[in-house]
């Protein structure tokens, strides 16, 4: 059986991927656009799922509260970033600025995920509920992921 922390780190990996190659990018290009759409959409779809079927059930823990709250902040910071990008003129030159900050952002929370909140949500969560937490997690996620992942192999 998939846990949630198996299912959230697919995710975590697209993330790093695109995030990496967003970067590599420049000008108002295709494969920019492209780029800049598949990883809001993955961030969106991932950060809806996480949000409800991950952090959600942590802050219903003494013990959960913070690490969910401080995840949850990091969520609200690139979606910030998204926006500005969103709002900026993909041949602005002040594009790459915000999609590197957004990109070191990603790879920030991600690592933290991984190497700290996973061990802790791993002493609060019952080996049950990190079951079907990755099950509703991951019918949540698909349903707001606009492209299969298996697309972009």
């Amino acid at each position: 059986m998939t846990t949630i922390f198996e299912a959230l780190r697919e995710s975590h990996d697209i993330q790093r991927e695109l995030a990496e190659k967003l970067v590599q990018t420049s000008g108002d290009t295709p494969e920019r656009r492209e780029l800049f759409d598949l990883l809001k959409n993955e961030l969106f779809a991932h950060a809806v799922a996480e949000d409800r079927y991950f952090y959600i059930p942590l802050m219903m823990t003494d013990s959960g509260l913070n690490i969910s709250r401080h995840a949850l902040a990091e969520h609200h910071e690139m979606d910030e970033l998204l926006e500005q990008l969103t709002e900026t003129e993909f041949s602005n030159p002040g594009w790459l600025a915000i999609a590197k900050k957004l990109s070191e952002t990603v790879h920030h929370h991600l690592e933290e995920e991984e190497h700290g909140f996973f061990q802790q949500a791993g002493k609060i969560l019952e080996d049950k509920q990190k079951e079907t937490l990755a099950k509703k997690y991951n019918t949540e996620y698909k349903k707001y992921k606009k492209i299969d992942k298996d697309s972009l192999v």
